[in-house]
Formats: structure tokens, C-alpha cells, sequence
């Protein structure tokens, strides 16, 4: 494992941001089992995690209006750390009219003890959050949480509560790790919610 100060990074039109390598899971499908990084990015294991000021100066060098989005995502559960993501989004609301989206695990309100997704309201566009199954006990075998067989329900709770406050709320899975049959119910819960589904492939 390398370790680098990859704070932001280029994934096709869109730069993403590398804020933390923590996370409450250990997902048995994780990137992060295979590589240092992804899309040519370099290493995404960091060598401390960047202040608020790092991230800001490392996204000063990108355009950010000539890219399609700006993304918390990297090598770690970007609500991990929360109120570094709030400023920055503020941030990048005060430079640009470029859209923000968080890829999160939706355990925030675990996390932190508390409700969270007001929080997003008027700094992210989109939210993707990681259903990847479609029961409590699939999921937890899935994504070995920390937090145990509550995640699930909390997680859930988290991305309906996302539908106030966020502009749009997607929900995925992994291809490789649901069945068809689990697929179909996955698109019920979504839609029982007004969810966008997606099925993203696994890309090792």
C-alpha cells in the first residue's frame, strides 16, 4: 500500500474528492481490496487527511465550471467527516455553478449520532447511496458495518429523509453481488420511495 496526498482527482468529467480513508464498513466487494487507486488516479490511501484549506487549494487548480461534477468520493465514507464536507461544499458553492454530489454509505445518522441530511440542503445536488441488498441480513454479510444488523433500517431512513432536502436521490447496487431476483426487489424499494435505482458495474 502507498500512500499519497491524492485530495482531489479526475474521474472521466467529473473531479472527485479524496477526503478520508475511514469508513464503518469493510465491503467484501470494495475497490479498495484490489488497488491503490482507480481511472489512473494514483494512490488513494492518504498520508493525513487534508483541512479544509488543502482541499480548497487543491480544487483552486481545477476549472471547475469545465467539468460535469464535483464528487465526495475516494478511499473512505466521505461523511465520516462531515462538517469539513459542509465547508468545502460552501466552498465550492461560493466559486462555482458546478454540480455536487456525495457517494456516501448513508450511515451518516450512525455516524454522528443524529439526524443529518438537512445538513445538504442548498450545497449537494445529488446523493448516491449504497443500498447494495435488499434485506438487513444480506446487507450486513455485504458490508461487515460496524454499526451491526441496525444499519441497514438506518441507512434507509437516511436516503428517505435525503428526498426533502436533496435535489436528487439515487440508490445502488453492484451487479456482481445481487441476483435478478434481488434486483427486482431493490427497484420496489426504491420506487416505494421515490428512489432512483441504479445498478452499477463492479469494476475491479
Amino acid at each position: 500500500m502507498t500512500k499519497d496526498l491524492n485530495f482531489t482527482y479526475l474521474v472521466r468529467n467529473s473531479v472527485y474528492i479524496n477526503l478520508t480513508n475511514r469508513c464503518p464498513c469493510s465491503c467484501t466487494f470494495c475497490l479498495r481490496n484490489n488497488a491503490d487507486g482507480v481511472f489512473g488516479s494514483g494512490s488513494l490511501w492518504l498520508e493525513h487527511e487534508p483541512t479544509v484549506e488543502e482541499v480548497c487549494q487543491s480544487l483552486d487548480s481545477w476549472k471547475l465550471d469545465q467539468y460535469d461534477e464535483v464528487v465526495f468520493c475516494g478511499y473512505g465514507e466521505p461523511t465520516v467527516r462531515l462538517d469539513a464536507l459542509l465547508k468545502i461544499a460552501q466552498y465550492i458553492r461560493s466559486k462555482s455553478n458546478v454540480k455536487i454530489r456525495i457517494n456516501t454509505n448513508g450511515l451518516t445518522d450512525l455516524i454522528w449520532k443524529e439526524k443529518t441530511a438537512s445538513k445538504l440542503q442548498g450545497l449537494v445536488d445529488v446523493v448516491s447511496i449504497s443500498l447494495n441488498a435488499s434485506n438487513k441480513e444480506k446487507y450486513l454479510e455485504l458490508t461487515r458495518s460496524k454499526f451491526g444488523i441496525n444499519s441497514y433500517d438506518a441507512m434507509l431512513q437516511f436516503a428517505q429523509d435525503c428526498v426533502k432536502y436533496v435535489p436528487k436521490v439515487v440508490m445502488t447496487i453492484v451487479d456482481v453481488v445481487t441476483s435478478p431476483e434481488e434486483q427486482k426487489e431493490c427497484e420496489k424499494i426504491c420506487r416505494e420511495r421515490g428512489i432512483t435505482l441504479r445498478i452499477r458495474p463492479y469494476e475491479p
